[in-house]
């Protein structure tokens, strides 16, 4: 790995033949430590623009792009011209009210409008397992639905970023199966696109979507049992191996330099790790790091009945659903909508009979 003069103020906390975890500022490290088009690919997970205040550290989303530009400008600076920035980013809600902020997409238009990128692609992470929320509009007032995605930012450098899909192609669904068997007659559908025969090739497995369903339930991976073991906290906001897995797989090569900026747990080295790519993860958290080490400890852990099993071995789940909107539409006695929009809030109480009905008090906003 190339670097330029290494900061006295980011040690090395822990590495491996391939690639290290520094302890510090990732844009001092940026600034010090890395030189001008030297990383392949940076992805990451960054402190979400929340209005809570979180133990991990963020900024709140007023303020987030601001304080993001400067790790933009020296992700521009750091990366090859080929290479690519992947940017894991959730929503947030404004204080008090029902609405979504801005702040997410503010921070992708700055990015690209200020400082240059290219936004490649944008995708979707659906988490399967997302618990109902935000709990007060989802299932209190029943105003919303429930957010379950993530945007991920795939920017870049160049419109032509190195890339291939093939590196990431899932298996065909029973109904593209059943087309190959039964072939497809050529035609123009209604929106005017032309299926031609091509259509019809077997080519094994399809190209995925833009939409990543992954489901973050990690209950017994050996990171959290090295923790466990060690009485280490572990990161309360781990993303799942396998999103960081399909933009290493998709956007570098063997050998090339992946760079988290926002470690946490180091998911991005043990995945890069695994697919002999070179890394680097910055964490300011000294504890954070501490618990990421069990991702590259090899020493049997007690009654470790994984201990021969690949680390950070993703799932291979083959599917999951996601149900026609449509699909309870007529089943189900709709409720009369609420004239104040749910600014109202209900509240339960018991009618005397065990039975419960509900009364509305004015929200306090």
């Amino acid at each position: 790995m190339e670097y330029c003069e290494i900061s006295p103020t980011l040690p090395v906390y822990f590495e491996t033949a391939l690639g290290q975890m520094r302890l510090g500022d990732s844009l001092s490290f940026m600034k010090d430590g890395l030189c001008e088009e030297s990383v392949d690919l940076i992805v990451t997970s960054p402190p979400f623009g929340l209005v809570r205040k979180k133990e991990y550290g963020n900024v709140d989303a007023e303020h987030y792009v601001d304080w993001f530009r400067n790790f933009g400008q020296e992700f521009m600076r750091v990366l090859k011209p080929t290479g690519s920035l992947v940017i894991d980013i959730g929503g947030s809600w404004n204080a008090g009210h029902p609405t979504r902020s801005l702040y997410h997409f503010e921070l992708v238009v700055m990015l690209c409008r200020d400082l240059g990128f290219h936004l490649a692609q944008e995708f979707f992470w659906w988490n399967p397992s997302k618990l109902p929320s935000p709990a007060e509009w989802v299932t209190v007032r029943r105003i919303r639905v429930k957010d379950a995605v993530n945007c991920v930012w795939w920017l870049s450098k160049t419109p032509w970023p190195k890339a291939s899909n093939r590196r990431v192609l899932v298996p065909y669904s029973s109904s593209m199966k059943e087309l190959l068997k039964n072939g497809y007659a050529t035609k123009k559908r209604p929106s005017g696109h032309d299926i031609s025969a091509n259509f019809s090739s077997n080519n094994e497995a399809a190209i995925p979507p833009n939409l990543l369903a992954v489901p973050n339930t990690e209950s017994n991976s050996r990171y959290q049992r090295y923790c466990k073991k060690h009485g280490i906290k572990q990161h309360p906001a781990r993303f799942p191996s396998e999103l960081p897995e399909f933009f290493v797989r998709m956007l570098t090569d063997t050998g090339d330099l992946v760079f988290d900026p926002f470690a946490g747990s180091c998911v991005t080295g043990e995945v890069s790790e695994r697919l002999k790519r070179k890394w680097i993860c910055c964490e300011s958290s000294e504890a954070y790091l501490a618990g990421a080490v069990g991702r590259f400890d090899r020493s049997p852990l007690k009654n470790d009945l994984f201990a021969d099993e690949p680390q950070g071995k993703p799932s291979r789940s083959s599917a999951y659903s996601i149900h026609n909107p449509s699909a309870l539409w007529n089943k189900i006695k709709s409720a009369v909508l609420s004239k104040d929009g749910g600014r109202r809030r209900p509240v339960q109480k018991s009618n005397g009979l065990g039975a419960k009905e509900s009364e509305m008090i004015e929200a306090q906003n």
